[in-house]
């Protein structure tokens, strides 16, 4: 079968990699985002689909339109002739004029109606659900609202940051696109519940600012939901790179010192104490938090900030 692949991060590499290497699939177009600047020297850096393609040296053609609205996109795609267009993290809301052409699944990194949206990994690890989950679902106009045509999900475990929930939930809807296209013509799509439904917004780099009022336990599940990026940061701009959970006894202030560890200090919240390990100041490289309150000349019994 000829598919068409539109994805751009390494959820959806995860995914095409599965593609190709199967026997009767011919992925004859990769689409995904523009190339963009990165970091402080802002270089222009490919998406990791297109680079992952390019560094196994594999021959699928690359396209990176600026939009999918117009005639030019509509006739590259048109003229591949795809059997189905498999979509996984790609950035754009697909017109109506892309949705004609073939049947398009898309692979959500969520158990649906449950978590429609931009974030619905973090936003999943933030609910503190029980588990976790990708849906194929054939697309529509509507933003993740398509009949559901699979299933595969897994037990959050406590390790789990939003990091290894994306490579954990990447392996399964790799599997789950193989088996939904294999068996897409005897598959009776699943009508999604609305009013089940919940949706989630963009992350932005102000969800990851937190407070020592808050609860130790709160503060953890931001932790595994935000990292890497936003991350967590307080007020003063002091970000927190590496931290655990201690206990949930009340304490009369939150951000008190509590002990000195060699792997960190012991830090109160409003309810429950964190150890914090790793820290950055503003401007400044990251370093241990031992090391932080040496500099601020903090002791035990004083206010982190």
């Amino acid at each position: 079968m000829r598919i068409v692949f539109m994805g751009t991060p390494s959820y959806a590499t995860t995914i095409l990699e599965a593609l190709l290497q199967h026997s009767d699939i011919d992925v004859v177009l990769l689409i995904t985002q523009e190339d963009k600047p990165v970091g402080r020297k802002q270089v222009l850096t490919p998406p990791h689909t297109k680079a992952w393609l390019l560094e196994h040296d594999l021959h699928v053609e690359i396209y990176q339109p600026k939009s999918l609205r117009g005639d030019e996109a509509h006739a590259k795609i048109a003229a591949l002739k795809p059997d189905f267009i498999v979509v996984a993290a790609y950035g754009q809301i697909l017109p109506k004029a892309i949705l004609d052409i073939a049947p398009c699944i898309n692979l959500h990194a969520s158990l649906l109606p449950k978590y429609r949206g931009a974030s619905p990994i973090q936003s999943t690890l933030l609910a503190n659900e029980t588990f976790a989950g990708v849906t194929s679902m054939l697309m529509e106009e509507g933003l993740d609202t398509g009949a559901m045509l699979g299933f595969s999900y897994l037990k959050i475990e406590p390790k789990h940051t939003s990091t290894l929930l994306f490579d954990a939930l990447a392996t399964l809807a790799a599997k789950l696109t193989v088996v939904t296209l294999e068996n897409f013509h005897s598959t009776s799509p699943l009508t999604q519940i609305s009013a089940n439904a919940t949706h989630c917004k963009k992350i932005k780099k102000e969800d990851g600012l937190v407070s020592f009022e808050q609860s130790a336990q709160a503060i953890v599940t931001r932790f595994k939901a935000l990292s890497p990026w936003p991350g967590l940061f307080l007020e003063s701009g002091l970000k927190l790179l590496e931290l655990e959970y201690n206990d949930e006894n009340e304490n009369a202030l939150g951000g008190v010192i509590q002990a000195i560890k060699p792997e960190g200090i012991m830090l109160t919240c409003k309810k429950g104490s964190l150890l914090l390990k790793t820290l950055q100041p503003i401007s400044k490289n990251a370093m241990s938090a031992v090391d932080y309150i040496r500099g601020k000349r903090l002791n035990i019994g004083d206010t982190l900030v």
